[in-house]
C-alpha cells in the first residue's frame, strides 16, 4: 500500500477519500518542520506539500522511493519542478479550486482601492475624515481599462469580472489566446509596454518563476499613468516593493490593492503608512469551502495518479 505524507495541519474531512484507501500521515495542531519531513520521507511514496513547503533537491534526493508530490496550490514556485521531472517524479497542483475566489479578491482590492473604501472606513474610525461632496474623490472603475499581465484561469476569471462591471480588458502573456477566445472574453491582446501605458488598473496574475522576478519594477511602474492603480493577488516577489513604495509615495502610480507581499506575509512598513494601499494577509483562498476543496483536489490528484481512475492536474513544467 502506498503511504503518504501531508507536511500541513488541514481540515481533515478535505481527506476523507484519502484516508479511507492509504496510509496517511499528517501533523497535529501544526505544520511539520522541513527537518520531520526530511528524516520521515524516504519511507513514503508520496508527499503533499504546502505552497510554501520548500520541495528542493536536498529533500528529493533523500527520498528515494518518492513518486509524486501533489502540492496545495496552484503555485509550484516552491518546488523544484525541473529536477523532479528528471527524476522521474510527477508534480501536481490545484488550480481548479483557487480561480474563483482569487479573481474575487482581485476585483474587491480593485474597487476598494480605486473608490478608497477602506481610506475612507479607516478615517471614519479615527475621526479624521474630511466628509464634503468634493473630499474623498476615487477613481471610476465603468468605463476604465483594466489592463491583466497573465491569463490563465485566474486571469480570464478576473477579466470576466471586470467586463460585467463595464470594463475595457487588455492583456499581456507570452502566448496570446487565440482570437475565438478572446472574441469569447472580450479582451484585447497587448505588449507589455503597451497594457502598462493603457491601463487605468493592472493586475498582475502571472506565475511566479526566476524569469517574472520584478516583473513589475521602477521601469514598468515609470510607464503607468500617474492615475493608475496596481492589483497584485499573484506572488510578491513579481513587483519590487521597494519601487512601489518610491513610486506611491512620489504619486507615479495613483495606489495598489496586495493581497502578497515580496519578503514574506508582511509588506514594507511604509506600505503601513501610506493610504493610497489597500493591504490584506494572502486571503485569495482563504475561505472554508475553498480550503476543503483544495484538500479534495490534492487527494483526487494522488489517488488518480495511484489508481488512474480519475484525471489529475499534472504540471508538466518549470
Amino acid at each position: 500500500m502506498a503511504r503518504i505524507l501531508v507536511t500541513y495541519d488541514m481540515f481533515r474531512e478535505g481527506f476523507k477519500e484519502l484516508e479511507d484507501k492509504y496510509e496517511v500521515t499528517f501533523p497535529t495542531g501544526r505544520d511539520f518542520t522541513y527537518e520531520e519531513v526530511y528524516e520521515m520521507l524516504p519511507e513514503y511514496d508520496v508527499l503533499c506539500s504546502m505552497f510554501d513547503f520548500p520541495v528542493n533537491r536536498e529533500l528529493i534526493d533523500h527520498a528515494p522511493n518518492l513518486r509524486l508530490v501533489s502540492n496545495y496550490a496552484v503555485g509550484y514556485n516552491n518546488i523544484d519542478v525541473a529536477y523532479c521531472l528528471e527524476k522521474g517524479i510527477t508534480v501536481t497542483n490545484t488550480p481548479g479550486p483557487v480561480t474563483a475566489p482569487t479573481a474575487n479578491i482581485a476585483l474587491g482590492l480593485l474597487l476598494d482601492t480605486a473608490r478608497r473604501i477602506t481610506e475612507c472606513d479607516r478615517k471614519l474610525r479615527n475621526q479624521t475624515i474630511r466628509v464634503g461632496v468634493l473630499e474623498n474623490l476615487g477613481a471610476p472603475v465603468t468605463g476604465q481599462t483594466l489592463g491583466i499581465i497573465g491569463m490563465g484561469r485566474i486571469g480570464k476569471a478576473l477579466a470576466k469580472r471586470a467586463v460585467a462591471c463595464g470594463m475595457e480588458v487588455i492583456y499581456y502573456k507570452r502566448h496570446p489566446l487565440y482570437i475565438d477566445e478572446e472574441t469569447k472574453l472580450n479582451v484585447t491582446y497587448a505588449s507589455k509596454e503597451e497594457l502598462l501605458k493603457q491601463s487605468d488598473f493592472v493586475s498582475i496574475n502571472a506565475p511566479y518563476t526566476p524569469e517574472t522576478h520584478h516583473l513589475i519594477g521602477e521601469a514598468e511602474l515609470q510607464m503607468m499613468k500617474s492615475s493608475a492603480i496596481l492589483i497584485n493577488t499573484a506572488r510578491g516577489p513579481l513587483v519590487d516593493e521597494h519601487a512601489l513604495v518610491k513610486a506611491l509615495k512620489e504619486g507615479t502610480i495613483r495606489g495598489a490593492g496586495l493581497d502578497v507581499f515580496e519578503f514574506g506575509d508582511y509588506p514594507l512598513p511604509e506600505l503601513l503608512e501610506l493610504d493610497n494601499v489597500v493591504l490584506t494577509p494572502h486571503i485569495g483562498t482563504q475561505t472554508y469551502e475553498t480550503r476543503v476543496e483544495m484538500a479534495q483536489t490534492v487527494c483526487n490528484n494522488v489517488i488518480g495518479f495511484l489508481e488512474g481512475d480519475r484525471p489529475i492536474t499534472r504540471v508538466l513544467r518549470p
